[in-house]
C-alpha cells in the first residue's frame, strides 16, 4: 500500500537544499521530507561515481523529494544553488571538509546570501581534527568510539550493519541539530554551521555504557556483560527449526515469567545476577530453546512480559501482525520499506513518493522554488542544469 497521505506534516513550510551524498545525509532528508519539509535534492549533472545506482525505485533513502541535476563545476550552476539558498531554511552538505568551499558553496558563501541559513555538515570524523580529511565508513567511526569493541562474540568485534554510526550517530543527529539551529535562527535572525560527526553521535548513543564503565559495572571483555550477550537472560537462542528468538528478561519480575515458561524452578537455579553462572545457564537455556520451533516459542512467549520477540529477517518484518497493525512498513512503487516515523496525532507525516530518476525533476523542482521557464531554459542552454552524458 502507499503511505502518501497528502497532508503537510509537522515540518510543512521548512525549506531544505540537499547536496547529493550517500548514507546518513539522504536518510536525514528522507525523514525531513516525510515530516513535510520541502527538500530539493541537488544531484550531479554527470555520472557521480558514487558506486550506487543512478536511478531506481529501490534507492529508497532518496524518496519524497525532487531530484534536480546541477553542474557544480559550472559557475552558473553554482549561482543556481546560491539562489536556492536565498530562499532556504537549511542546506545539507555531506561532502568532505573543504569541498563546498572550493566549489564556492561553503558556509561563508551561503550565509552571505542568507544570514538566517542553517548549514548542516555531515561527516564521519567532523570538520577538524587529525582525521578530518581521511576517508572512512561506519565501521571505522564505531571503532574509534569504543562502541565497536563492545559488539560481537568474545573472539572478534562484529560490524553491526551501518545503522549505528551512519544512521543513528549521523542522520538522526543531523536532523536534531538542524532543527534546533533552525528554531534558534527564527528567534535570533542568525544562521550557523552545524558540524555533525558520526563518531561523536555514536559515542553519545552509548552514553549509558560510559556510565556503567564509570560505575565499574562494565567489562571490556565482549559477551561478558548484561547487554552484550554475556547474560543468559539477554541474548538470542537458536530454535529447533534453525531460527532464533530474542530474550531480554533483565528485571527480576520478567525473569520469573521466563523461568516459568521454560518450566524451571527458581529454587533449583543460581541467582540471576551470579555472573559466574551465566555461561552454564546460557548452555542450559540453549538446550531448552532447541526443543521447540520458533513459532512454538512465539505461541508460548509472545505478548507476555518476558521481553521476547522472534528474530525476523528484513523480508519477514513487514508481515508480522504487530508491524502490520501499525502500518510500520509500506509499499511505495512496489518496494516494501519502512513507513514514516514517528507518528504524529494531528499533523501526520507521509511519504510524498518514491525515489525519482536522478535529475528527473530539474524543471519542476526549480520552478517550484521560483525559477521562471525562461531562466530554466537559459540554464539548460549553458549546460548548467540537467543531466549531462
Amino acid at each position: 500500500m502507499s503511505d502518501s497521505n497528502g497532508q503537510g506534516g509537522p515540518l510543512a513550510g521548512l525549506k531544505v537544499v540537499e547536496l547529493a551524498g550517500i548514507g546518513p545525509a539522504p536518510l536525514c532528508c528522507a525523514l525531513l521530507a516525510d515530516m513535510g519539509a520541502d527538500v530539493i535534492r541537488i544531484d550531479r549533472a554527470a555520472p557521480s561515481g558514487l558506486g550506487i545506482p543512478r536511478a531506481g525505485k529501490t534507492d529508497v533513502t532518496r524518496r519524497g523529494r525532487p531530484s534536480v541535476a546541477i553542474d557544480l563545476k559550472n559557475p552558473k550552476g553554482v549561482e543556481t544553488v546560491l539562489r536556492l539558498v536565498e530562499d532556504a531554511d537549511a542546506l545539507i552538505d555531506p561532502l568532505r571538509p573543504g569541498v563546498t568551499e572550493r566549489l564556492g558553496l561553503g558556509p561563508e558563501d551561503c550565509l552571505a546570501r542568507n544570514k538566517r541559513l542553517v548549514y548542516g555538515r555531515m561527516t564521519g570524523w567532523g570538520q577538524d581534527g587529525p582525521l578530518s580529511q581521511a576517508a572512512g565508513h561506519d565501521l571505522n567511526y564505531l571503532a574509534l568510539t569504543g562502541v565497536l569493541h563492545a559488539i560481537g562474540p568474545r573472539e572478534t568485534p562484529v560490524p553491526p550493519l551501518n545503522v549505528v554510526a551512519d544512521m543513528g550517530g549521523g542522520a538522526m543527529f543531523l536532523a536534531v541539530g538542524l532543527l534546533a539551529a533552525v528554531h534558534e535562527a527564527r528567534n535570533s535572525g542568525q544562521g550557523q554551521v552545524v558540524d555533525v560527526a558520526m563518531t561523536e553521535g555514536s559515542a553519545f548513543l552509548a552514553m549509558g555504557c560510559f556510565g556503567l564503565i564509570a560505575a565499574d559495572y562494565w567489562s571490556d571483555q565482549r559477551a561478558d556483560n548484561v547487554l552484550d550477550g554475556g547474560a543468559h537472560f539477554y541474548r538470542c537462542y537458536e530454535t529447533k527449526d534453525g531460527r532464533h528468538v530474542s530474550i531480554a528478561s533483565i528485571e527480576a519480575k520478567f525473569y520469573a515469567i521466563l523461568l516459568d515458561k521454560l518450566g524451571l524452578d527458581p529454587a533449583d537455579l543460581p541467582d540471576q545476577m551470579d555472573r559466574d553462572q551465566w555461561p552454564a545457564m546460557s548452555e542450559r537455556f540453549a538446550a531448552l530453546f532447541k526443543e521447540k520451533t520458533c513459532d512454538e516459542w512465539c505461541e508460548i512467549m509472545e505478548g507476555t512480559d518476558i521481553c521476547f520477540a522472534p528474530v525476523l529477517t528484513f523480508r519477514e518484518a513487514s508481515n508480522h501482525p504487530h508491524n502490520a497493525a501499525r502500518d510500520s512498513f509500506v509499499e511505495v512503487d512496489g518496494v516494501i520499506q519502512p513507513g514514516a516515523a514517528p507518528n504524529f496525532s494531528r499533523t501526520p507525516s507521509g511519504i510524498k513518493g518514491g525515489p525519482p530518476e536522478m535529475g528527473a525533476q530539474t524543471d519542476e523542482g526549480l520552478a517550484a522554488w521560483g525559477f521562471s521557464a525562461d531562466e530554466i531554459a537559459a540554464l539548460k542552454a549553458e549546460s548548467a542544469i540537467g543531466q549531462q552524458t
